[in-house]
């Protein structure tokens, strides 16, 4: 087997082209996209100079991909690899996991999306267990939706570009304090998302007290169907709320404020993440007609 494996901190415009390429052709094969959005925005527009790219050659061609992000130093680097369809069950994903292993010192916490019994069978082969799951749910939106009740006292508005970041930005960061990815978004986290061909501010969902934000829902809509190809899906992509106004629906509201403004762009379904260990959030999505879907499976050593 003439493999090798590269790892570079940045990666040229040809390159960028391949991995993307590679990306595609696993989504199609696999029904999920290989890698999530963080990494796909710092194939697009770079970022962190501590991220590592792992290049896999077999011969000449790009037969795998994987990406290592150290944005937690206590919890370790996390990551993410994908081995092109026809390329596999020949080694070369285990060629590729070692070497990113090695490059993190054994730390590696490693996404595997769709739960893939490749994923399972290649993670018990390196003693990395199962240590973290995200629950995709979903929804029909053509369901009835309950009429949004915003709590007294609070009023609802949509996001200005270039004069809610700064505000947007301390707010997420209370409000995901202990979550180890989405509280620590910085200015430029946002900013590249603002650039993305999906973001509308018209379905960004702001709620205020007294001038101040209190909680926030960020609506997206996928053209691919969330990666499997099928028809455009809504996302609840991130809902947020100050903690001194938790248990008082300001939750329920934002989420069906977003639901419907979904609805109200012709979409037939809705979909979204959260941790499999949040049962609050998940008692909230099944009482307004979520269920599982399918699940994102992080392993590590």
């Amino acid at each position: 087997m003439n493999a090798r494996v590269e790892i570079r901190s940045r990666l040229g415009e040809e390159d960028v082209a391949a991995v993307l390429a590679l990306v595609e052709a696993a989504a199609e094969a696999d029904g999920v996209r290989p890698l999530n959005e963080q990494a796909m925005l710092r194939l697009r527009y770079g970022g962190d100079p501590e991220a590592r790219f792992a290049l896999l050659y077999d011969g000449g061609d790009l037969a795998g991909f994987a990406h290592l992000d150290p944005a937690d130093a206590v919890e370790g680097p996390s990551g993410e690899l994908v081995v092109h369809p026809a390329h596999r069950r020949r080694g070369l994903g285990t060629r590729l996991l070692r070497a990113v292993l090695e490059e993190s010192g054994g730390r590696l916490r490693l996404w595997a999306h769709g739960d893939h019994p490749g994923a399972l069978r290649l993670a018990g082969k390196l003693g990395l267990a199962r240590a973290r799951a995200l629950w995709r749910m979903r929804r029909p939106l053509s369901a009835p939706l309950p009429a949004v009740s915003l709590p007294e006292g609070v009023r609802l508005r949509t996001f200005e570009p270039g004069r809610d970041e700064e505000a947007w930005l301390e707010l997420n960061a209370q409000a995901f304090a202990a979550h180890p990815e989405q509280g620590s978004w910085t200015t430029d986290d946002l900013k590249r998302r603002e650039q993305e061909p999906w973001f509308d501010p018209a379905g960004f969902f702001l709620a205020e007290r007294d001038g101040r934000l209190a909680g926030f829902h960020w609506t997206k809509v996928h053209a691919d169907g969330g990666g499997d190809g099928r028809e455009p899906i809504g996302e609840v992509y991130v809902v947020g709320v100050a903690p001194g106004e938790r248990g008082g629906g300001l939750g329920r509201a934002l989420t069906l404020a977003g639901l419907a403004h979904l609805r109200s762009l012709g979409l037939g379904q809705v979909m979204l993440y959260v941790d499999e260990e949040n049962a609050a959030a998940i008692r909230l999505y099944e009482a307004l007609g979520f269920t599982r879907w399918d699940t994102d499976v992080m392993y590590r050593r």
